[in-house]
């Protein structure tokens, strides 16, 4: 099989770091494997200012395609990472093959992650927000909270690479010219073991889209820690 590119794109406190043990899978394969890390998280965390917005994570995504001059891309946005490959889709589709979110947040054009979540959980991400994060920052919850149990091997790895997540990115909205996918291949794949609360309303979102592929992975929602190898199989059947 021939190779094929993927460009796998973290969410929220995370970072390029997150894909360690799939991309290696993955190249292993034969496959081309970038993973770039959002303005302001991970080792760009000394980048992180209030200017930070959707905006940002979407220039982010189209600039690594074309700097990377890739061509025919998987893009793999996992959770907040669906904004990134949804913005990047619309500016640039001729550059990819399929988008592929990952347990991910999905926004339409104007639409706000905060505007977006159920009113208690973005109620309690503001009060965070101002309450430690100096109204800049999210601070990141503990790996227990992206389905990584306590006693798994590589919580404290997650626990210790975890970032503040610039706080602009939640409260800007994401501007689309297109509809969501501008007209590429898409996939969800749903993390259900256990499932994660706060994206229901995207899931419902996908299902009344009859032309998008809906597949399932038992477990939790950093899928890319828990499951490398079952993920690496399902996104190499991708595309």
């Amino acid at each position: 099989m021939a190779g094929k590119t993927y460009v796998l794109l973290h969410g929220a406190f995370h970072g390029g770091w997150c894909w360690r043990d799939v991309a290696a899978l993955l190249r292993a394969r034969g496959h081309r494997v970038t993973t770039p890390t959002q303005t302001g998280l991970g080792e760009r965390r000394h980048l992180l200012s209030a200017q930070i917005t959707l905006d940002t994570f979407v220039a982010d995504v189209v600039e690594h395609l074309e700097a990377e001059e890739l061509e025919e891309a998987i893009l793999v946005g996992h959770s907040f990472g669906g904004n990134g490959i949804s913005g990047a889709a619309d500016q640039v589709p001729a550059r990819i093959r399929h988008l592929v979110y990952l347990d991910a947040m999905i926004l339409e054009d104007g639409q706000t992650p905060w505007g977006r979540m159920r009113p208690e959980v973005a109620a309690e991400r503001r009060r965070l927000v101002q309450e430690q994060g100096a109204g800049l920052v999210a601070p990141p919850p503990p790996p227990e909270a992206f389905g990584v149990p306590a006693d798994h091997p590589l919580a404290p790895w997650v626990r210790r690479r975890l970032t503040p997540h610039p706080a602009g990115t939640y409260r800007t909205p994401l501007r689309l010219a297109n509809p969501v996918g501008n007209g590429l291949p898409c996939t969800y794949i749903a993390c259900t073991a256990p499932w994660y609360p706060p994206l229901d309303w995207t899931r419902d979102w996908v299902r009344s889209r009859p032309d998008w592929n809906w597949q399932e992975i038992a477990t939790g929602h950093d899928a890319m820690v828990t499951a490398p190898e079952a993920l690496a199989h399902m996104l190499e059947a991708i595309g």
